[in-house]
């Protein structure tokens, strides 16, 4: 009677994923909700349609870095790095690392990101973590704004989940007031579309001067005889010489000309205007262009200015994506009956030359041994 209550393991499955309409109380929103499905199909057209978006998300995301779990407690640390290094991640991965990837990746796409932590069926450990669709959730405010509400959508219908201590959602520079994120993309739609249009239009010129169309003009003169007939003769057998498998000739009476439609045109040129909008795309990335394969200077390299301000933009993607991570391993670690405090250890960013480190570290130590010296000459005298 008084025994402990037997988990099956059917009771913890994922609960972002939409499941039919139950009864129950149905959420009222307050305020805005998240993205919607357009504007998140627009951002991932973007990262189809233009590989460079794709590449510096890339970058981006694995220029993050790796970290560490520290505890105050050796057994706790060994729950830990067992934990970071081996739990399941969605149907094929193992680690981690690997399910803060996917999130900060939706972070930076999408400017939300949702996961769910999946417990074991005796409810005692994470058994597994779950990257979420954003078009399986919803996220929204109630009356307290500090709280988010995280909704699986059940047949359309957005209904608050059972377990939202299960549930880690983020949102990229959210907006006052809102649940809503916002994408590090924003702002580049309009500027991609100019980007393709271009790129479309150089497309549409190869085609044209790859496959040469031809105009042929027939003028029979003063003593000639013109008649449709003719006219039909010369195009069949114009014909014939262009469906040729071997080079041939193409021969008529009269006088017959023979011109290359848009010959006299000049193909504009795009380097420019090209350049100027992957400047605005690289801008509002905050990558260096050289990175991305963008070789605009023969002697380009990653400035200390660049650095420091890349390695900006990193700590604030990885205080991002830091709440996640502190709210799934304390729950795993509180699952498995440790209580003691614990930090997030990041992986130092090099971004700079060795060489530079080097004859940086060379500089300094050579200063503060004049330094000494001059301090001793001081003393002495």
């Amino acid at each position: 009677m008084f025994g402990r209550k037997k988990h099956s393991a059917a009771g913890f499955g994922a609960q972002t994923v939409p499941k039919p309409k139950t009864s129950g109380n149905y959420l009222s929103f307050i305020g805005d909700c998240s993205l919607g499905k357009a504007e998140r199909d627009l951002y991932s057209s973007l990262r189809e349609s233009v590989p460079i978006i794709d590449a510096a998300i890339g970058k981006i995301v694995r220029l993050t870095g790796c970290f560490s779990i520290v505890t105050e407690d050796g057994k706790a640390q060994k729950t830990a790095d067992d934990f970071v290094k081996n739990v399941r991640v969605n149907s094929t991965d193992i680690g981690l690392m690997s399910f803060v990837s996917r999130y900060l990746d939706s972070l930076l796409t999408y400017g939300e990101a949702v996961g769910e932590m999946i417990p074991d069926s005796s409810g005692r450990e994470i058994a597994a973590l779950y990257n979420a669709s954003l078009d399986d959730v919803e996220l929204s405010i109630d009356k307290n704004p500090m709280d988010i509400i995280v909704s699986s959508r059940r047949d359309g219908v957005p209904v608050p989940v059972d377990y939202p201590q299960l549930v880690v959602a983020g949102l990229l520079d959210q907006k006052p007031g809102k649940a809503r994120g916002t994408s590090v993309l924003s702002g580049l739609p309009f500027v991609s579309s100019v980007l393709l249009r271009i790129l479309e239009s150089v497309k549409t010129n190869w085609e044209r001067v790859g496959d040469v169309r031809f105009a042929v003009t027939y003028n029979p003169g003063d003593n000639g005889v013109f008649t449709e007939e003719n006219a039909r003769q010369i195009a069949d057998e114009w014909k014939k010489a262009m469906r040729g498998d071997s080079v041939c000739d193409f021969v008529s009476l009269g006088d017959v000309s023979v011109k290359v439609i848009g010959a006299e045109n000049r193909m504009p040129d795009c380097e420019i205007p090209v350049r100027v909008i992957l400047e605005q795309i690289v801008a509002k990335l905050g990558i260096p262009p050289f990175l991305l394969g963008l070789s605009w200077s023969s002697t380009e390299r990653m400035s200390a200015q660049q650095a420091d301000i890349l390695t900006s933009e990193l700590e604030y993607y990885r205080a991002a994506a830091e709440p996640a991570i502190k709210k799934i391993v304390g729950t795993h670690l509180r699952l498995s009956g440790y209580n003691c405090g614990f930090d997030v250890v990041w992986e130092s960013i090099n971004l700079q030359d060795e060489v530079e480190l080097s004859q940086a570290r060379l500089n300094n130590a050579n200063a503060m041994r004049i330094e000494r010296e001059s301090g001793l000459e001081e003393l002495n005298g």
